[in-house]
């Protein structure tokens, strides 16, 4: 049952009862052709109606409306929005863009399987960046000047692909670095 539509429930939950639409609205004063679109799902009924249903069935509110947990998502979004907004914090503190999802990673890691994947993948892409951006440095400045775009990529790169992944990881819930070195390899269970 806890998946399913407040027209599933309602029709179940009618059934379970033996009643018929009609028996139903006779009890609970909604009227036939209502229970019938909602039934139907043609309609999503009122919180007022739900509650009347409810009652003419002897039932709890949550029986015919699956109630989710709202806070779970909005708190998921803003874990997501933590583990990859954070890499910002490196350009002011020198591999924050590493340390700093690493602290976060490894205390939400064990809570659930999306923070686990999410963060390795931020650590394993700002990691990844960190190597380049230095190793372009150190490239530069034998040969002043030489490297100069080389640095630029891999910064704006950096920048460019922790933006399209803040907005896939809140829109879907999904994220794609590429070009990483898998530091952090992924635990096949």
């Amino acid at each position: 049952m806890k998946n399913q539509s407040i027209s599933e429930n309602l029709i179940y939950q009618r059934k379970l009862k033996g009643y018929t639409q009609e028996d139903l609205s006779e009890k609970t004063s909604v009227g036939v052709r209502t229970i019938q679109r909602i039934e139907k799902g043609e309609v999503q009924p009122h919180l007022q109606t739900v509650k009347l249903l409810a009652v003419g069935l002897d039932i709890n509110v949550d029986d015919l409306i699956v109630i989710e947990n709202p806070k779970e998502e909005t708190i998921q979004r803003k874990w997501m929005l933590l583990l990859h907004g954070l890499p910002f914090f490196g350009l002011i503190i020198p591999f924050a863009n590493v340390l700093f999802p690493l602290f976060v990673w490894i205390h939400k890691a064990e809570d659930n399987k999306i923070y686990d994947e999410h963060g390795r993948a931020v650590i394993n892409f700002h990691s990844t960046i960190s190597l380049l951006f230095v190793l372009s440095l150190l490239a530069f400045f034998p040969f002043p000047g030489f490297n100069f775009f080389g640095t630029a990529a891999v910064f704006l790169y950096g920048i460019v692909m922790s933006i399209i992944n803040i907005y896939s990881a809140l829109g879907s819930g999904t994220c794609k670095y590429p070009l990483s070195i898998p530091f952090l390899k992924s635990k096949r269970s």
